[in-house]
Formats: C-alpha cells, sequence, structure tokens
C-alpha cells in the first residue's frame, strides 16, 4: 500500500471513529420512523412534519454516513443492506433510550394535558387495553376524555378538528385524515332463541333469503357497513328491514327479541351464543370483515399530550404489523 492510500485510510477510519461526535440523533430517529412507515407520507404524517422535511432529513444522514441508505424505485423504495444495518442500530438505540428515560423519570417532566378520544361501542381489543393501561403508566398527568359515537359522526368531528383521534369503522379513505388500523371483526347472521331458525343446524344459506331483518342504519349503500347490504342482494334475500340501530346493543337487543336476523361482529357474542341467546347462522365461513381504524386530522395542531397519544399509539400499532 502506497503511502497515500494510508493516508487516505487512516482519515477514513478517523472519520468514522469520531462519527458519534458529529452524527445527528434527531437525524436517526426520522430514518428510524422511514423505516418502519416505508413511507416518506407516512413518516412525515406520524413525525407532524412536510415530507420535504423528511426527504431532507434522509439526505442528510446519507451524506453523514456516506452511504446509501434507500433504493427508489418509483413511488416505492426498498432499504440498502447499509440501511437495513442501519434501522436494526436504530432501533436498538432508541430502545435503549426510552428504557433510560423510564429508569431516570422525573414526575415534573410528565406530559400534561388533555386527549380527546372519539370511539364506536364495543372495541374489545387486548391490545388497546394495553395501551391505555401502559399510556397512563407513563403519563399520569394526561386527561382523557372519551366519548361513544357513530363512525360517521367521528370522522365528521375529525375533520371539524374538534376531537383528537377517533377509534372507528372508514370504508372509504378521508382526504385529511390519517388512518391505522387497530382491529379486523367479522360479521355474521345470528338470529334470537324466539326466532324460528333458532337451534336448526346444517341450514343452507336458501333458507334465509326470505327472513327479515334488524340491521344497522350504516349498512345502507354507502356507508361504512355497506358490504352487509351487498351480500344480501347478491344472495337474492328479499326480507324486509323490520328494526334498524346505529347502536351494537340495541341490535343485538333486537335479534335476542326475536324481530329478525341480523349480522353481528363474531367475537362480541360469544357469551350470547354460550348462554344459548343467540344461535349462529349460516355462511359458515362469515359475511364480511370489516377494520377498526385509528383516525386522526393531519393537518390539525397539537398539544404535547395530544401528539405523544397519537405517536405512541402508532408506534404500538406499528409493531403489530411487523
Amino acid at each position: 500500500m502506497s503511502d497515500l492510500e494510508s493516508l487516505e485510510a487512516e482519515q477514513k477510519w478517523q472519520g468514522r471513529r469520531f462519527l458519534n461526535d458529529r452524527l445527528d440523533w434527531n437525524l436517526l430517529r426520522t430514518y428510524l420512523v422511514i423505516g418502519q412507515e416505508k413511507s416518506i407520507s407516512r413518516a412525515a404524517a406520524r413525525l407532524f412534519i412536510t415530507q420535504s422535511a423528511v426527504s431532507q432529513s434522509l439526505k442528510r444522514l446519507e451524506e453523514q454516513l456516506e452511504c446509501t441508505l434507500i433504493l427508489r424505485r418509483g413511488p416505492r423504495f426498498d432499504l440498502s443492506p447499509a440501511g437495513e444495518e442501519v434501522l436494526r442500530i436504530a432501533e436498538e438505540i432508541y430502545g435503549n433510550v426510552s428504557r433510560l428515560a423510564a429508569t431516570l423519570k422525573n414526575p415534573l417532566d410528565d406530559v400534561v394535558g388533555k386527549v380527546r378520544l372519539l370511539s364506536i361501542s364495543q372495541v374489545q381489543s387486548a391490545l388497546y387495553d394495553d395501551f391505555l393501561t401502559e399510556f397512563h403508566r407513563a403519563h399520569p398527568r394526561v386527561e382523557l376524555e372519551v366519548e361513544v359515537m357513530r363512525s360517521s359522526d367521528i370522522q365528521s368531528s375529525l375533520n371539524q378538528k374538534t376531537a383528537t383521534a377517533g377509534l372507528g369503522l372508514c370504508r372509504f379513505p378521508q382526504a385529511k385524515l390519517e388512518q391505522r388500523r387497530l382491529m379486523r371483526q367479522r360479521y355474521a347472521f345470528f338470529c334470537g332463541k324466539r326466532h324460528r331458525l333458532f337451534g336448526q343446524r346444517r341450514l343452507p344459506l336458501e333458507a334465509l333469503q326470505g327472513e327479515n331483518f334488524v340491521s344497522f342504519t350504516s349498512d345502507q349503500i354507502g356507508g361504512n357497513l355497506s358490504p352487509l347490504t351487498v351480500f344480501r342482494d347478491q344472495q337474492g334475500f328479499t326480507g324486509k328491514i323490520v328494526a334498524s340501530s346505529s347502536s351494537f346493543e340495541e341490535i343485538r337487543r333486537l335479534i335476542i327479541a326475536g324481530y329478525g336476523i341480523g349480522c353481528l361482529p363474531e367475537h362480541l357474542v360469544d357469551i350470547d351464543l354460550h348462554n344459548g341467546l343467540i344461535w349462529r347462522l349460516p355462511p359458515a365461513e362469515g359475511v364480511v370483515d370489516v377494520d377498526v381504524f385509528l383516525m386522526w386530522n393531519r393537518e390539525q395542531r397539537m398539544n404535547r399530550a395530544e401528539s405523544v397519544f397519537i405517536e405512541s399509539f402508532q408506534s404500538l400499532l406499528g409493531c403489530m404489523e411487523v
């Protein structure tokens, strides 16, 4: 090796040796979110900054590390081998920082503020319950207000910026709303113990064609549960809608009372099935899967408590998707 080559190798080694002295750790945090979201736009929404700011942070980090982190393929991109390794290291770093913050936590530094959360009724999710437990433990001075309402009203309130976030159904993307899937519900047909089909086994789907229905008000065409109406129409069902409500509890009550058959989320009626209050009807695989989303307005200015709430919830859902 020549003296010039030796000098260049020494300079390169010295540069990497002192990388930790000049590396902007905020850039690494931004890159971590880019890697987790696999999208510049979603990373910007999660960090509450512009896409341009995210792209500039990525460029600066690549310059500091002197390597390419992402490989662009049109609107999409993949992480380079170096990018994969940097992402792994970033995850380790921020995991350690989180544990350090919890260890040295000072009550005077707690996040303070109010979070207004809108939700549909009967959101049964162990993941959601665990998140609320951990969030309150980490930020006991944040006041949480939860109001139950219909999905359409939740979307309207978020568009009007009158709430922090919402948990509800969202059949079609909303221009101003970000959304992350919390859970998936499978809807199936049931009848109550007073209904003539109760207890009948091996029923063909055709046996339901003339039965009257209890219906959610949102299963009309264009509503969040419109796939239920589409299914009935496709199967040639001719029964009438004899009762309707926006409330799960009232739909359940009317089905048990024998008004007609109706669709309910499978996981919410296990106890009723066990207690003999309702009976599962065909088709055996259920009718349709419907997602429940965490939603918020990307254009809304958040207080510190709201920002921490949404970012913490997103991080949890991101881990669930991996």
